[in-house]
């Protein structure tokens, strides 16, 4: 079955907020087996609204739309949703209990405009609201199944999953799962020529690139009866995965994130971690804090953007910074073993380069960053030439980073191989 997705609001046209409804929605809809070919955002604005939610009734089995349910003028998608669907409005008095009591508990009066959210349309199947005063509502038409949701997020992800993700899978006998590969230090290009063969020829399961800052995700998905079935299909693909990018793959999980990786990694192997920032002036540091547990192992950290800092805190030597510079292999060098030994750190992690707009030269052009990584006395030092602004460098810097120090705590440890990846 076909869903369509339409957000209602000026303010996500205009950008004044994020629209995580639709990212939410859209990857809900695929779980549930649901294939979705369009998605729309439209203002408050009835005219506009009416001929979107038209056209999606004559192209799409069911069309969910969020936002627009509250009790102000320019909350219209019920009103609009009505009138397209031929339905009068009549209220609903178990809604208009529930908002009294919401209220009430508060020791507030509702004031007359909030009694607009209880007009329903009628014979609409009526879903509670667990956080918020505006219920949600089913229209099953000739056409299609028309379902409205409130716009506030923390409203709406729990009547769907209370009410609406119960009756779509109710519509459907196919499920659709996936499963992330998340990989390091391998660039997006090399990545996909590397799956190409696979993408090729994909049926079912299918494999699709995604490119993160110094990451690549690969999703692997499969269509099939139930979940068990979809799972089985995926595995085989995922253990392909696993042979041509080996220890590139960080995770299959989606919840970890890189730095999680790095920070798991060390406290199994009891590091204790440290970090010199320079370009990217701590950044660092704020992704490995916020994986929880690390004040366990996270000794501290600095940021050595000058010269005389380098040397005062660091002991990066006077004549390293006259010879070869702020930026390059030796300065990392020091500034890495200077850390470990400062902060007493099984692994130290140091970088510093040219993150621009201006600085740059022609032996070193913006986006030249070093880093080095100290693992129990065992450094190892990488160039990198990143692109874009001065922010992308920054965020670049700081994902090879994590990706360096994963590569040297396994190699250290396990003895693994790595190829020279990409930057």
């Amino acid at each position: 079955m076909k869903v369509e997705l339409i957000c209602v609001g000026t303010e996500l046209l205009l950008g004044s907020i994020v629209n995580t409804n639709a990212a939410y929605l859209a990857e809900k809809c695929a779980g549930l087996g649901l294939t979705c070919h369009f998605q729309t955002v439209v203002g408050d604005n009835e005219d506009r609204l009416a001929m979107v939610l038209q056209t999606a009734m004559g192209r799409s089995d069911i069309v969910i739309l969020s936002g627009g349910l509250g009790p102000t003028e320019d909350d219209l998608t019920k009103e609009t949703a009505a009138k397209v669907c031929g339905r009068t409005l009549v209220m609903h008095e178990e809604s208009r209990e529930r908002i009294r009591l919401f209220f009430a508990d508060r020791g507030m009066e509702p004031t007359e405009n909030n009694w607009k959210q209880a007009m329903l349309p009628e014979g609409a199947v009526v879903l509670e609201n667990h956080n918020g005063t505006a219920p949600g509502m089913i229209l099953e038409t000739e056409q299609a199944k028309v379902i409205l949701l409130p716009g506030p997020p923390g409203e709406l992800t729990l009547m769907f999953e209370e009410s609406v993700a119960p009756y779509l899978a109710a519509l459907t006998s196919q499920v659709i799962c996936s499963q992330t590969v998340k990989i390091c230090g391998v660039g997006e290009s090399k990545a996909e020529m590397m799956v190409k063969d696979l993408i090729d020829g994909q049926t079912n399961p299918t494999i699709a690139t995604y490119a993160k800052t110094g990451e690549v995700h690969i999703r692997v998905t499969a269509n099939a009866q139930d979940r068990k079935t979809a799972l089985k299909l995926i595995k085989p693909m995922v253990k392909e995965l696993k042979t041509r990018f080996g220890n590139h793959i960080y995770t299959t999980d989606e919840e970890t994130t890189l730095e999680k990786s790095v920070v798991d990694l060390a406290m199994a192997n009891k590091l204790t971690i440290t970090c010199a920032e320079s370009c990217t002036g701590g950044m660092l540091s704020a992704r490995l804090i916020n994986v929880a547990g690390i004040s366990d192992i996270y000794k501290s950290g600095v940021i050595t953007y000058s010269n005389k800092a380098k040397r005062r805190l660091l002991g990066v030597k006077k004549s390293t910074l006259q010879k070869h510079g702020a930026v390059s292999e030796k300065t990392a060098e020091e500034m890495a073993k200077g850390a470990a030994v400062m902060f007493k750190a099984d692994v130290a992690v140091a970088i510093t380069g040219i993150a621009g707009p201006d600085g740059g030269t022609e032996a070193k052009p913006v986006g030249l960053v070093y880093i080095a990584c100290h693992v129990k006395g065992k450094v190892t030092v990488r160039e990198y030439r990143f692109s874009g602004n001065r922010t992308k460098v920054r965020e670049s810097a700081v994902s090879a980073a994590l990706s360096l120090m994963r590569e040297c705590i396994l190699v250290y440890y396990s003895k693994v191989t790595f190829g020279k990846g990409e930057s």
